[in-house]
Formats: structure tokens, C-alpha cells, sequence
């Protein structure tokens, strides 16, 4: 399978580099598992779900992970924190005019904070701060939007470059759970009232999200690893939903991503699971947990391009994503929805 295969013309106009005023304003284009498809409104979920059906949606919370700074000798770097591992070691992808070497140092916030790079680990380096990491972000630090708004974080990222649901405990992601970002608390107290039960997965995003695959054959991609939890009490109900014949709703690539990842550790059926995760999912891969996909629309040729392909097809995806362009959908983390079916296979 070619990367060429996933390949789609999208105009510049259509990519949404600022959300709408209202979260659950987006439309919605839902795509049915023989292909054909209908516009909607996001809000028409109140319709297109049924009671006893279960959301899946990621709680994390994103760090404000990226600094500017400098180095000893005065030159310009960036810092992007990708993982914390204690209160002042990381790993972090670092922009600088030259690599910078072990035991190099540089300096965030005016110089009051050192940061040394210890080594390297993959193609991240490891790094120690001064101070702790999350005092530093919080008080230094820019929320990481995507590269493809092509501007720097403003004052309206900060509440809506977040879910209205993320837990502030679980502060540790560098790109938002952006299917999440189209609910508001009225749309979500609507669905509960309807009887759609609602269910919490931790995946702590990371940048390796925004990487381009960069082989010719798909299959010899290497995904980036992320950490993600499924609790016992979101597994059970899971469980419980499949076995009363209700669908299991997959909130985001994210959320799909750390349910398939439980199910496969737990040989095939979902199952409590802490761990990291590099799971690729392409056409082909048989879904364990996942009926129905919420998600936003996705760059070409990108590995989350080819998930949503592996829960439909790549011809009813394309098919949809020709029709987004030419009714003017709006693309990426702050465009509008599909809610796609699983494809009977």
C-alpha cells in the first residue's frame, strides 16, 4: 500500500486556523458504512445517536510544552517538552541553528531557568531543567499549536485549544484531542439526558502526531510511542455496551488509538490496560472496540488519514474528503466533523 494512495488536493482557504465562536457550530458530515453519505450539523448527534450508546473521549490535558530561549552563546532555540519523566527530566524535540551536543546548556524565562541536554533518546533529546518542568511551562511556556495555523498561540487557544472535559491531573500532551474540542458542556448534559453514556481513556498526545510517514510503502512506517491508560471502569463499560448490542463511539483518533491498544494487549477484547503504544492502523486492521469514529478532517497522506481509510475504506474516504473540498468544510484541528460508520467486512 502507497502513501501516494492517500494523497488529496485541499485548497489553503480550507484549513481553519481559528476556531468558530461556538464549539458545537462546526458542520458534520457523516459517512455511512456503504459509502454514501449526508451533511449535518455537529449538533444533529443528538439525532444520529442512540441511548445506550457510549462515547469514548480522551481527558487529557495539553501543556503549554513550547519554549523560546537561548543558547549559552546567545543563539535562538526552541524548546518542545514531549514527555516528562520526573519533576525536571524530559524529553524534548529542540529547534537550534546546530544540534546541540550532551552537556550543552540553555536558558529559558530571561535566563532564570538552565536547561542541559544529558543526551539523546531516539530522535529526542534528553534534558534536564533547573526547576520543575511544569512550574517552567506554566510560567514561560506557549501552548503548542498545530504548525499548519502558520501563527503563534494567541489568547483564545488557551481555552480553546482544550477540551471543556480534560483533566487537569493528566497535564502531559502536545496537541489537543481535537474531535473532543467540537463539544460544549450544554451539548454534552443533552446527550446524557438523551441516555448516551459517556466514558474516559488518558492517550497523552504527542508531536510525532504532525510527522510526516516518510516511507513510499505505508507498512514500513514507524509510529511515534505515546502513553495511554484504559481504566477497569472504562473497559467494563465498554464491555457492557457491546454486550447489549449498543454502539461503542470513538471521540477521536486518540481515543480509537488507546481502545484498539487495550484490546490487542488483551488478546482481542478490551480489557483494563496501562502502557505505551505504537499501534498503526491502516486498511486492513481488523477493529476490535470501535463501531463508530467522531473525528475531524485530516491532513494527506497522514498516518491519521489512513486510520479513518482502515475503519471505511479508502475509497469511500477520498470520496468523502472530494465532496468536504467542494462544499467548503473547514480542515484540521479547529474545522469541522465527519461521523464515520464502520464498514462491514
Amino acid at each position: 500500500m502507497q502513501l501516494s494512495d492517500f494523497n488529496f488536493d485541499l485548497p489553503d482557504e480550507l484549513i481553519a486556523r481559528y476556531p468558530l465562536e461556538a464549539r458545537s457550530a462546526s458542520r458534520l458530515l457523516h459517512l455511512n458504512a456503504d459509502g454514501s453519505y449526508q451533511d449535518h450539523h455537529f449538533t444533529d448527534i443528538l439525532d444520529l445517536f442512540e441511548a445506550g450508546d457510549l462515547m469514548v473521549l480522551n481527558d487529557t490535558k495539553v501543556m503549554k510544552a513550547r519554549l523560546k530561549g537561548k543558547r549559552a552563546t546567545g543563539g535562538a532555540v526552541e524548546v518542545l517538552v514531549e514527555r516528562i519523566f520526573d519533576q525536571t527530566i524530559a524529553h524534548c524535540h529542540i529547534k537550534a541553528s546546530n544540534s546541540p551536543k550532551a552537556g550543552a546548556e540553555l536558558f529559558m524565562g530571561s535566563d532564570e531557568v538552565k536547561v542541559t541536554v544529558t543526551g539523546r533518546h531516539e530522535n529526542l533529546f534528553v534534558v534536564e531543567f533547573s526547576q520543575p518542568i511544569l512550574q517552567v511551562l506554566d510560567a514561560y511556556g506557549q501552548l503548542p499549536i498545530p504548525p499548519y495555523f502558520n501563527r503563534e498561540a494567541e489568547a483564545i487557544d488557551t481555552e480553546r485549544y482544550q477540551t471543556v472535559f480534560n483533566d487537569p491531573t493528566k497535564l502531559a500532551s502536545v496537541a489537543a484531542p481535537t474531535a473532543s474540542l467540537h463539544f460544549d458542556e450544554d451539548l454534552l448534559a443533552k446527550l446524557a439526558q438523551k441516555g448516551v453514556n459517556k466514558t474516559f481513556v488518558t492517550l497523552h498526545v504527542g508531536a510525532g502526531t504532525f510527522l510526516p510517514v516518510r516511507t513510499t510503502d505505508i507498512e514500513n512506517h514507524i509510529m511515534h510511542s505515546e502513553w495511554c491508560e484504559v481504566s477497569e471502569t472504562a473497559a467494563q463499560m465498554i464491555q457492557e455496551t457491546q454486550a447489549h448490542g449498543n454502539k461503542v463511539i470513538a471521540i477521536g483518533t486518540t481515543a480509537t488509538r488507546a481502545v484498539e491498544s487495550a484490546a490487542q494487549a488483551c488478546g482481542g477484547k478490551i480489557g483494563a490496560w496501562t502502557g505505551d503504544t505504537q499501534i498503526f492502523i491502516y486498511p486492513g486492521y481488523p477493529f476490535c472496540v470501535v463501531d463508530r469514529l467522531i473525528t475531524n478532517f485530516h491532513l494527506p497522506e497522514s498516518t491519521l488519514l489512513m486510520l479513518v481509510s482502515a475503519l471505511s475504506s479508502k475509497e469511500n474516504i477520498l470520496k468523502a474528503y472530494q465532496h468536504a473540498v467542494e462544499n467548503k468544510y473547514r480542515f484540521f484541528s479547529y474545522g469541522d466533523a465527519m461521523l464515520i460508520e464502520k464498514t462491514s467486512v
